[in-house]
C-alpha cells in the first residue's frame, strides 16, 4: 500500500470523525486566516485561500466562520496573528515525516512536535533534511468501486490538466500540478466521479517499506502529530503492505 495514499485515506475517515466534534474547525480556520492575509481576501485571486474554502465547505463549515475567518486574515476584525513552520524528521524504521505547522507560540509548538517525535522512536531533524525527498502536486483519490471506466476516467483527467493516474490497489490516484487541482476535481464532480481526496500535498518521491512493529510506531507517531492542535499538514514517504496494516 502507497504511503501517501492510504495515509490521505485513513485522515480523510479521521477528519470526518473531527468534523463532528468541530476540532478540524480549528484548524481550518487558522488556514483560511493566514491564506487570507498572504493572498488576500479574493479566493478566485488566491489557490490557497481558495483550497481551504473548499475543504472548510467539505467539513459543513458554516459560511459565516468561513468569512470571519477570512476578515481577520485581511485585518477588517481582530485576530490572533499565526507564523507558519515546517518540521522534518525521521520516523521508525527511517521513513521521512513532513509536519506543516501554524502556530502563535513556535517554541511550545517544536516541544510538542519534537516529543512525539522521541516518543515514537524519531527524530526531529534540521530544515532541509528530508524536503528534498518531497515535492508538491495536487493529489486527488478516487475508490475504484466507483468508477464505472478506467479509460474515461484517464480520459477526463487528462483533459482537465492531469499529469499522471496510478492505479493503488481499491483507488485510483490522480496527480496535477498545484495549480490545476482545482480544475481536475471540477471535472470529475461535473461527470459524476466521487473524489474522496483533494487536496495540494507533498508527494513523496521514493518510498520506504515499513514492517512489522514499526508500522503500528509509525502510524501513531502521524496519528500524534495530527491531533496537535498547531499542526495542519503531516506527510510522510512510507509503503506499508496491506495484510501489515493495523485493523
Amino acid at each position: 500500500m502507497a504511503g501517501h495514499s492510504k495515509w490521505a485515506q485513513i485522515k480523510h475517515k479521521k477528519a470526518k470523525e473531527d468534523a463532528k466534534r468541530g476540532k478540524i474547525f480549528t484548524k481550518l480556520i487558522r488556514e483560511i486566516t493566514v491564506a487570507a492575509r498572504l493572498g488576500g481576501g479574493n479566493p478566485d485571486a488566491n489557490p490557497r485561500l481558495r483550497q481551504a474554502i473548499a475543504e472548510a465547505k467539505a467539513a459543513n463549515m458554516p459560511a459565516e466562520n468561513i468569512k470571519r475567518a477570512i476578515m481577520r486574515g485581511t485585518g477588517e476584525l481582530p485576530g490572533t496573528s499565526y507564523t507558519e513552520v515546517v518540521y522534518e524528521g525521521y520516523g521508525p524504521g527511517g521513513v521521512a515525516v513532513l509536519v506543516q505547522a501554524l502556530t502563535d507560540n513556535r517554541n511550545r509548538t517544536t516541544a510538542e512536535v519534537r516529543h512525539l517525535f522521541s516518543k515514537h522512536a524519531g527524530n526531529l531533524g534540521e530544515n532541509g533534511c528530508v524536503s528534498w525527498m518531497f515535492e508538491k502536486k495536487g493529489y486527488i483519490v478516487i475508490p475504484k468501486d466507483k468508477v464505472e471506466s478506467e479509460d474515461k476516467l484517464m480520459e477526463i483527467v487528462l483533459e482537465a490538466g492531469a499529469e499522471d493516474m496510478r492505479d493503488d490497489a481499491s483507488n485510483y490516484e490522480i496527480i496535477t500540478p498545484p495549480e490545476s487541482l482545482d480544475q481536475v476535481a471540477e471535472a470529475l464532480r461535473t461527470n459524476g466521479v466521487e473524489v474522496t481526496v483533494a487536496e495540494v500535498a507533498m508527494l513523496p518521491k521514493n518510498t520506504v517499506k515499513v514492517t512489522g512493529s514499526k508500522v503500528r510506531q509509525l502510524l501513531s507517531l502521524l496519528e500524534g502529530l495530527e491531533e496537535l492542535d498547531d499542526v495542519q499538514k503531516v506527510w510522510a514517504n512510507f509503503d506499508i503492505d496491506e495484510a501489515d496494516l493495523p485493523s
